[in-house]
């Protein structure tokens, strides 16, 4: 009698011979995930053997222990040990935290598990970059910037494969640049669910620690400068404009009345200015007066004062100085590819209750550059945590593409049928 096979060990044969007849064809069976199938197309091209590529050390160790010094995430590094490190004995797993190219600069957690993880070089010091290894949490979050899990025989190169792996990228909180990695890295728990929001969860800690990390560099800069009069070279903080979601819209801390949240949106967006006329036609829904415009402009000079902000400017209006606009941050992730942050970031419609012209139109479409990005890129716990949101309960759209990208053995496909049968019945 045939004992029937675990369904991993089922699903690992079927990458390996996936893989057998990538390597033979050049061509990805349609068997993987898309985020893994196009990583191994890459392997591919970039001609990657999956028995025989291994990480490089290209660093001496003191060239190495100086670079790791001076990197940007070491003065963060104390923020990752209590979050994912003290904790990672007791789980039996490994934390990694690589920079922006893919080295490994720190390897810690579980003594047992990194013994064995050393018999791979998934030490520090190692490059574990995509290009050199193929597909990996780290080195393909990198390459995608976004968060990854890869599961086993998920991996292109067959010594990763007794490993799965969870990793999110790090970025600068002031210029948005790539600064490098954070990974978990063990047995089948380093890709639970709740792994990915935990790894999630350390990086949005990081990015706050290294934004109070630049405050004080700038304040300590400015410092220097009082005593040198030379001109500072630190970048302004802007002030944050939150207009995101159901939440009152505020300035800094300061709340904002609906229409004074409408006039900042439109400014903040439109850099260049706005002549009266103008701004008055996408502030109104009928037509209005520019002179209504100015008496609102008048109070919210008072409010932008109260506020520490620079007077607004007149012929065109113009901010004095330009605003965190939190849409905008989100406009530039999609456009930038960042689509996990650009999720993350988006806490909903841009001031939903407003039907200021300017404001819907705008509102519309930053949503639909949202959904559109999401439709075509999303992964499927990517996409899934999007369609729950409030404005695509209905939206029989996303949840059909959530259900064509979800893995066929997902234990969520029957809620993701249910829900479509709940929405074609609620339609008829």
């Amino acid at each position: 009698m045939n004992v029937p096979q675990h369904p991993q060990h089922e699903l690992r044969d079927q990458l390996l011979r996936a893989q057998q007849s990538a390597i033979a064809t050049g061509t990805v069976p349609p068997v993987l995930r898309p985020v893994i199938r196009e990583s191994w197309e890459r392997a591919i091209r970039g001609s990657i053997d999956p028995d025989r590529a291994l990480p490089s050390l290209e660093l001496d160790e003191d060239a190495f222990r100086e670079y790791r010094a001076a990197h940007a995430l070491a003065p963060v590094l104390p923020v990752i040990r209590r979050l994912l490190v003290d904790g990672a004995d007791d789980a039996g797993l490994v934390v990694a935290v690589g920079d922006s190219r893919g080295r490994l600069l720190w390897v810690e957690g579980d003594a047992g598990l990194r013994r064995r993880a050393e018999d791979m070089l998934f030490v520090a010091g190692a490059d574990w970059s995509e290009a050199r290894v193929g597909t990996s949490a780290p080195g393909t979050a990198l390459q995608l910037d976004r968060a990854m899990q890869i599961r086993g025989a998920e991996h292109y190169n067959r010594i990763a494969h007794p490993w799965s792996c969870t990793a999110a990228p790090v970025h600068d909180p002031v210029d948005g640049a790539l600064l490098g990695v954070i990974d978990i890295t063990g047995t089948d728990h380093a890709v639970a669910p709740h792994t990915l929001s935990l790894v999630s969860a350390t990086v949005a800690a990081v990015e706050a620690e290294l934004r109070i990390v630049s405050l004080e560099s700038t304040v300590r800069a400015a410092r220097r400068t009082s005593r040198t009069t030379a001109m500072p070279t630190a970048k302004p903080v802007r002030t944050p404009l939150s207009v995101l979601g159901g939440r009152r819209p505020q300035l800094g801390s300061r709340e904002l009345s609906r229409r004074h949240a409408e006039i900042l949106v439109l400014l903040a967006w439109h850099r260049q200015g706005l002549g009266a006329e103008r701004l008055a036609s996408l502030v109104y829904e009928s037509d209005a007066s520019p002179v209504t415009l100015r008496a609102e402009i008048v109070r919210l000079r008072r409010v932008l004062e109260a506020a520490g902000e620079p007077p607004l400017e007149s012929r065109p209006y113009r901010l004095g100085r330009e605003l965190d606009l939190d849409a905008a941050s989100v406009a530039k992730l999609l456009g930038q590819g960042a689509l996990r942050r650009a999720a993350e970031r988006y806490a909903g419609p841009v001031l939903p209750d407003s039907t200021a012209p300017g404001v819907v139109e705008l509102r519309d479409d930053l949503a639909g550059r949202l959904r559109e990005s999401m439709l075509s890129d999303a992964s499927p716990e990517l996409l899934l945590a999007y369609a729950d949101r409030d404005e695509c309960r209905y939206d029989t759209e996303v949840w059909r593409a959530l259900l064509g990208i979800l893995p066929p053995r997902s234990p969520r496909r029957a809620s993701v049928v249910a829900h479509l049968e709940r929405i074609e019945s609620a339609l008829r």
